[in-house]
């Protein structure tokens, strides 16, 4: 977890692997063609759209009659001076969030930001449209150097009382149990590399009920057969409502499924969510694969659009909905646009707009998270697919993502952040291949990294193909009809799909690479230290974050950078692994181990 040290390094797109963002982006190992699938969703949600103090309701907005939409965030104690600036702008507020110290603003005149931004009670002035993605690598996806394949990056997506922290419970080893192998296990390197099999945590550990994890992504396929048994309907919410075109005339989304525009709770209309909720927690019911966490039950919280773009709002909106509901751990494959690096240092990031803009992202995230973690939320992050040091990168190519064809060549530096990966209070996971190597996409940085987890690399070169060197997890049938990967009858039309039937129910599976493979396993792990060492306290069952995070990394196996430090990947590209075995830039401070939460003493 990291501290407020300013910037992360911006992405560098050329990377080998061609893919970039929070951690969001996965590579579809689909026999080198590279067909882009996955993209983040948000929760559905009920009540008005104005917001008042904590409850931040309904999705962000699109902008009509002329002007823009603006979320202006004022600083705490200030919100008086800042309606007061909102208004000598040329704005008029319309509801806002006082917890986490907003206003919504919304057909404001040109040039608002640079003068309601003149007051100091302003601390910033984000655009309040759909900005805000993981998915827009899908869009700068390159061949790698050296003429390796193509890759097609994916995105890597009834209110119960809030439930705070109680006491760390005590308790002694949990006894093993028989636990028959999930028909596709042998296919699972990354569970049998984190201990999470039927002799080892599934046996021991494999989560509770009462643990909520929160699935912060493109949806959740909440019909699929190897969810449907922990998944939570009631709790789960959509955030976002689809886009077909936006303001600047550019397709968003596409058609509406739903006459809505606002998909139910239990779709995905990507795959990388459900994926992801796979990964965490698959039961144990005979079909496919189990999950690191198999008893524990998921709650979609879909903040991104069907186009990959995570905008600020519905990704705030998921954030405080996690910390007002009670959810114990939120996964969060993903990064805010349009910027990938927000730059608040004067010098940097643009024209004062664009700043204010910046500083908003920064401000809004951080609020959102520390109002989460406060209320008990465990919060993890995949770190991304950009094959870059963090801590290093003084140039971004990639931003604005949004409005299309934005992008420019712009000087950074380490104040600059990508959020949420380097919010304080975030653990932030890097990617390992099957044979424990630092996956050569996955980010790093010794400030950055946190823990290390199983993501595939399909440069990881020991045995398997390039499909099986993937996480396999569970798929949406739609999606992969969708996106053409089964024929007419359902069969798959090549190896990185597997269908699985039996009794006459057959499900869908898909090998995915990248950071937002890696966190869930992170995510998983955490689960079972809630499972296990969390308790009853006067607003429910929970455990301080603090506790969870020093647990995870006590229970990780540490990994001391390789010999030599310098890697030279396919391309000649070089990475440089920094810091010691304790805690380095590759590993963080260790590769989560199942099977060790399973068994540590408190």
């Amino acid at each position: 977890m990291r501290g407020s040290r300013g910037l992360t390094a911006a992405l560098a797109v050329a990377a080998a692997a061609g893919v970039i963002g929070g951690g969001a982006l996965v590579v579809n190992l689909t026999s080198g063609s590279g067909t882009v699938s996955g993209t983040p969703g948000a929760a559905e949600r009920t009540g008005p759209e104005r917001e008042t103090g904590g409850r931040d309701g309904g999705a962000a907005t699109t902008t009509t009659g002329g002007g823009s939409d603006y979320l202006v965030f004022y600083e705490m104690g200030r919100k008086d001076e800042a309606v007061e600036a909102v208004r000598r702008a040329g704005g008029e507020p319309d509801g806002g969030n006082d917890a986490l110290g907003y206003l919504v603003v919304r057909r404001a005149p040109a040039g608002f930001p640079e003068k309601a931004g003149e007051s100091s009670a302003v601390v910033g002035v984000t655009a309040n449209s759909r900005i805000g993605a993981t998915a827009a690598a899908a869009r700068r996806a390159r061949s790698l150097p050296g003429g390796g394949p193509r890759y097609a990056p994916i995105i890597d997506t009834g209110v119960r009382a809030a439930r705070k922290a109680g006491p760390v419970r005590l308790a002694g080893r949990p006894q093993a149990r028989r636990v028959e192998p999930e028909p596709l296990a042998d296919r699972q390197w990354d569970m049998r590399m984190i201990g999470a099999t039927a002799t080892g945590s599934l046996a021991k550990a494999p989560g509770s009920r009462k643990v909520l994890v929160g699935i912060i992504d493109t949806g959740v396929d909440g019909r699929h057969p190897d969810i449907a048994p922990n998944f939570d309907r009631e709790l789960s919410r959509n955030f976002v409502i689809d886009i077909p075109e936006d303001e600047h005339g550019n397709t968003v989304d596409g058609p509406c499924e739903v006459q809505s525009c606002r998909d139910p709770v239990d779709v995905d209309d990507d795959g990388h969510g459900t994926h992801v909720a796979g990964t965490v927690a698959a039961p144990i019911n005979g079909i496919g694969i189990a999950g690191v966490a198999p008893e524990v039950t998921l709650v979609s919280l879909r903040a991104g659009q069907d186009s990959g773009f995570f905008f600020l709002k519905p990704s705030m909106d998921a954030l405080v909905y996690a910390g007002d509901t009670g959810i114990d751990v939120v996964n969060m494959s993903f990064y805010v646009d349009p910027w990938l690096f927000n730059c608040t240092r004067p010098g940097l990031g643009g024209t004062r707009a664009e700043q204010l803009e910046q500083a908003g992202i920064a401000v809004g995230m951080q609020r959102a998270l520390d109002y989460a973690r406060k209320r008990g939320v465990t919060l993890i992050s995949a770190l991304g697919n950009g094959a870059t040091d963090l801590g290093k990168v003084t140039g971004d190519d990639t931003s604005p993502d949004y409005p299309k064809n934005s992008e420019r060549r712009r000087r950074i530096d380490n104040t600059c952040i990508t959020l949420p990966t380097e919010a304080e209070g975030v653990i932030s996971v890097s990617a390992v291949g099957p044979t424990g190597a630092k996956a050569q996409y996955s980010d790093y940085g010794v400030e950055q990294t946190d823990l290390a987890a199983p993501g595939g690399d399909t440069f990881d070169l020991e045995g398997g193909t390039d499909y099986t060197r993937g996480v396999l997890g569970p798929a949406p049938e739609r999606a992969l009809r969708a996106n053409g990967k089964i024929a007419a009858d359902g069969r798959p039309k090549d190896d990185s799909v597997v269908r699985e039937c039996r009794g006459g129910t057959c499900a869908y599976y898909q090998y995915l690479e990248g950071t937002s493979m890696a966190a869930p396993h992170a995510t998983g792990v955490a689960a079972i230290l809630i499972s296990r060492f969390g308790a009853e306290g006067k607003d429910g069952f929970g455990m301080d974050p603090a506790e969870v995070e020093r647990l995870l990394y006590a229970s990780a196996v540490p990994r001391p950078c390789p010999a030599p430090r310098a890697v030279r990947y396919p391309g000649d590209e070089v990475q440089v692994c920094e810091g010691d075995a304790k805690h380095n830039g590759f590993f963080g401070r260790g590769l989560v181990s199942a099977a060790r939460a399973a068994t540590i003493e408190p």
